[in-house]
């Protein structure tokens, strides 16, 4: 758990770090140049179409994760368009809570108490 935790401070500082300084560069208007990314149909616009998918999974994986709850489906959209930043953070602050349970970490207390892995 110990490497895992150093992964999410290292991809947390990281991210932040580019983040600051591309920001401090070009601006923080990244909604324009991502969506015209995407409808110039190149190599970048696949990749942000690609990495918008990504996220779309990460903030249903945070809901779901919460059983739907309320603070599920508040965190979902951040986890949404958090990214890596907010994930990373997320996950990091989770394996303290669940004191190194993967399984709680990634299914949820409920769940992973259960040990079902089933369809719900």
């Amino acid at each position: 758990m110990a490497a895992f935790r150093l992964l999410l401070v290292g991809i947390f500082a990281l991210i932040l770090g580019y983040t600051l300084s591309v920001g401090a560069m070009h601006g923080y208007n990244l909604v324009p140049i991502f969506f015209a990314d995407i409808a110039a149909m190149t190599w970048p616009g696949q990749f942000d179409l690609d990495f918008s998918c990504f996220l779309i999974l990460s903030g249903l994986w945070v809901a779901w994760r919460n059983d739907f709850s309320t603070a599920g489906l508040l965190l979902a959209p951040v986890a949404s368009f958090g990214g890596a930043l907010f994930l990373s953070a997320y996950l990091l602050i989770l394996s303290f809570q669940v004191k190194g349970d993967m399984a709680a970490l990634l299914l949820g207390t409920r769940r992973a108490a259960q040990r079902t892995f089933g369809v719900d």
